[in-house]
């Protein structure tokens, strides 16, 4: 089973359907992982509902946090910003399917600081936010 998992990971780093960027946007944020330097921008563009109707992400990083940030990104799409301020670690995990150690951990984790930044609309502070 992880082999499969391996593979879609692989597949959303290789041909990501969800990289780029909103200009304009109703939500952006941007952070790194100052120990990997992997870097993860999220825009979303959000209908008067408070749905999110389109989101993207741009970056650099290894296989981990740029697939994790693809399919955290398609898993978005249709909820809205109350759902999307109640997603978990256990959820990114879920999505990304294999064990990861510490190290990779924080590297799948970016994503979710990242658009839980966003949309609580906070700067810093973001390391102070429960991703549990």
């Amino acid at each position: 089973m992880d082999d499969l998992y391996r593979e879609i990971i692989i597949e959303h780093y290789k041909n990501p359907g969800f990289r780029g960027e909103l200009n304009p946007n109703d939500y952006s944020f941007e952070d790194e992982n100052p120990v990997c330097g992997d870097h993860i921008r999220v825009d979303l563009r959000v209908n008067s509902d408070g749905q999110i109707v389109d989101a993207r992400f741009s970056g650099e990083g290894c296989a981990i946090s740029q697939a994790s940030a693809d399919l955290l990104i398609e898993s978005v799409i249709g909820k809205n910003i109350e759902e999307v301020k109640s997603l978990s670690k256990q959820d990114v995990l879920d999505l990304l399917g294999i064990d990861l150690g510490v190290v990779r951990l924080k590297c799948a984790l970016l994503p979710l600081k990242v658009l839980k930044a966003g949309v609580y609309g906070m700067g810093k502070e973001i390391e102070e936010l429960d991703l549990e």
